[in-house]
């Protein structure tokens, strides 16, 4: 995936106005379409990635034509580049030191989170997963010394906690090695 700059997202209630409005997201800018589906229960999102300008542009866009519909939506203007590799579980990780796990109640908390961890503290995004199968939540794993875990969880949770979006997290010092295996 080309390198992006900008994350773009809209959430809605709706699935039909979904592919309305994912339609008109690309249509109105030159971004790329980095995932776009169903989730429970029964919303739609759309997710876009490109030059702030074209993502800006794309999602307003979106907003607009998802009217009230609309449940959600995000513009990371300079998202940090572990967000995308996250996002499609193909993070290269060389060893889990401590593993942090951090849940939300919506997809765009979940983005806003793990960006804001990896830009607070030396740790790495392992999964950042959205909402599919997992009743419209999305929780992200990271990985680092415990005291930069603990840093980046509670800039995450400080970020959306106001929102009333965030579910959870934890954290692990020494995952056994069975645990690593399976989200490895």
């Amino acid at each position: 995936m080309a390198l992006k700059k900008a994350i773009g997202l809209v959430e809605l209630n709706s699935i039909a106005r979904g592919f309305l409005t994912c339609d008109t997201m690309v249509k109105t800018a030159q971004v790329e379409l980095i995932e776009t589906l169903t989730i429970c229960p029964g919303k739609y999102m759309i997710l876009v990635g490109g030059e702030v300008g074209a993502v800006k542009s794309s999602v307003e866009a979106g907003v607009l034509r998802g009217g009230e519909a609309v449940v959600d939506h995000l513009l990371i203007p300079n998202v940090h580049p572990d967000i995308f590799p996250a996002i499609n579980a193909s993070t290269q990780v060389d060893e889990i030191d401590a593993l942090g796990i951090f849940e939300t109640f919506t997809v765009a908390s979940g983005i806003i989170a793990a960006d804001a961890a990896v830009k607070t503290a030396a740790v790495r995004l392992i999964e950042l997963r959205l909402a599919k199968g997992i009743g419209g939540k999305s929780f992200f794993t990271l990985t680092g010394q415990v005291s930069a875990v603990q840093a980046a969880i509670q800039a995450g949770k400080e970020l959306i906690e106001k929102e009333g979006v965030f579910v959870g997290s934890q954290i692990i010092p020494r995952p056994d090695p069975a645990l690593i295996k399976m989200i490895w």
